[in-house]
């Protein structure tokens, strides 16, 4: 069972960003949550980035489907980068990185 991250993102906006949810923008990407990695788009838009040591602690609860790895992997081959600039990117091991390409054979 897939959350319901739509629900979940306005409910937190309502109570600490209200003035956010009358951004087109923004209002557009909560309809289109459907991934983790669109999580972690949606999230930098909101939240900003987050001070080392917290988003430190949030990257060890963090878990991806295969739709998402694909798709970062090929963000990393869109732009050209190598293991350790996207994993600072995306705050993500350069070795789950190399990990993932042997899985996915990418």
């Amino acid at each position: 069972m897939i959350p319901d991250y739509k629900q979940i993102y306005t409910d937190i906006l309502e109570e600490k960003f209200p003035e956010k949810l009358t951004e087109a923008a923004i209002r557009h990407k909560l309809e289109a949550l459907n991934s983790a990695f669109d999580i972690l788009k949606f999230n930098q838009l909101i939240f900003g980035e987050p001070e080392y040591r917290v988003g430190f602690n949030n990257q060890r609860l963090r878990s991806y489907d295969e739709e998402s790895i694909l798709k970062i992997l090929k963000y990393q081959k869109q732009c050209g980068l190598n293991n350790f600039q996207l994993g600072k990117q995306f705050k993500i091991s350069r070795n789950t990185i190399a990990k993932w390409k042997t899985i996915f054979k990418v």
